[in-house]
């Protein structure tokens, strides 16, 4: 039986390279009600990633006139670069009982928490360990070494949010940790105030026979 309820907003946080992103890929790709939230950025498009599908590339100074304009849910200014979550998309989706995952730093997380947060449920990822931490992000590729040292350095500072979300999950085994994660949103999606169409369910188990 399926019982009509709004949807929800998953935000996943983590330090560069403790795996927010590849998790929350093995998320969506599970699941066919689950969308990805798209960020436009600012920062130059990486050799792998796809305009509109990883992120929507935009000039800076567009996307300065969208934030303006309130055009973004949240937004935040990270390494140089610009990143931001268009609201129209992710309310459309919202009303038609969908769940959007998005994948945030913790000042997009405060952002969300003081605009939406009937809707939002969020997590933390952290990693086993700082070693593993400085290994995954060289083993990945995508930065230069001085880029490296600064998400390094910059590590202590986020995992020092840890406590502002409700769920944190350590990532010391990839399938365990997205098995926790697949956990928390379907507990997150059967909450009570979620789900609109008890009241009517309910309503109609009480009428006398």
């Amino acid at each position: 039986m399926v019982i009509e309820r709004r949807g929800l907003m998953l935000a996943i946080s983590s330090p560069s390279g403790a795996g927010k992103t590849t998790l929350t890929r093995m998320l969506i790709d599970g699941d066919a009600n689950l969308q990805l939230s798209v960020s436009a950025t600012t920062r130059p498009r990486r050799s792998n990633e796809e305009d509109g599908v990883h992120y929507s590339f935009v000039a800076e100074r567009d996307f300065i006139l969208m934030r303006d304009a309130g055009a973004f849910i949240e937004w935040a200014h990270v390494f140089g670069n610009f990143y931001g979550t268009p609201k129209q998309p992710v309310e459309a989706a919202l009303g038609n009982g969908r769940d959007v995952v998005f994948d945030v730093d913790w000042q997009g997380v405060r952002q969300l928490q003081h605009q939406a947060r009937p809707d939002l449920a969020t997590v933390f990822i952290l990693p086993p360990s700082r070693a593993s931490l400085h290994e995954r992000l060289q083993k990945r590729g995508a930065d230069d070494d001085s880029t490296v040292r600064s998400r390094m350095a910059a590590a202590s500072a986020e995992i020092s949010h840890w406590s502002e979300y409700d769920y944190v999950l350590v990532n010391d085994d990839l399938n365990g940790c997205a098995a926790s994660l697949r956990a928390i949103l379907q507990a997150e999606r059967l909450k009570r105030e979620r789900r609109t169409g008890l009241i009517d369910f309910v309503s109609q188990l009480m009428v006398d026979a």
